[in-house]
């Protein structure tokens, strides 16, 4: 069966990082895009950044941009997401997603909290 697992999530100070991690089976993790979202209580789930099936495109939000870094190990099956210069703003459940043409899969999300 299809998984996406995301770890990594944790408290972590303003200026502080984080490595997040999505762990994948039970598809052809090499043909998908992947993305990370995230969402704050009560606000809508948002696009963080996104990483073609190879790797040699990615995007980001605005908010994120210079600060964050999508990478993905398709020997691993597995899509990361380096963020530095963590803010307030950035705390949120964090979620990956599988895209590819018509299908796509969602992880169950880990937490993100930028606190003093």
């Amino acid at each position: 069966q299809v998984q996406l697992v995301e770890s990594g999530g944790a408290l972590v100070q303003p200026g502080g990082s984080l490595r997040l991690s999505c762990a994948a089976s039970g598809f052809s993790f090499s043909s998908y895009t992947m993305s990370w979202y995230r969402q704050a209580p009560g606000k809508e789930r948002k696009l963080v950044a996104s990483i073609s099936s190879l790797g040699g495109k990615t995007n980001y939000a605005d908010s994120v941009k210079g600060r964050f870094t999508i990478s993905r190990d398709n020997a691993k099956n597995t899509v990361y997401l380096q963020m530095n210069s963590l803010k307030p703003e950035d705390t949120a459940d964090y979620y990956c997603k599988a895209v590819r043409v018509t299908v796509e899969y969602w992880g169950q999300g880990t937490q993100v909290t930028v606190s003093s």
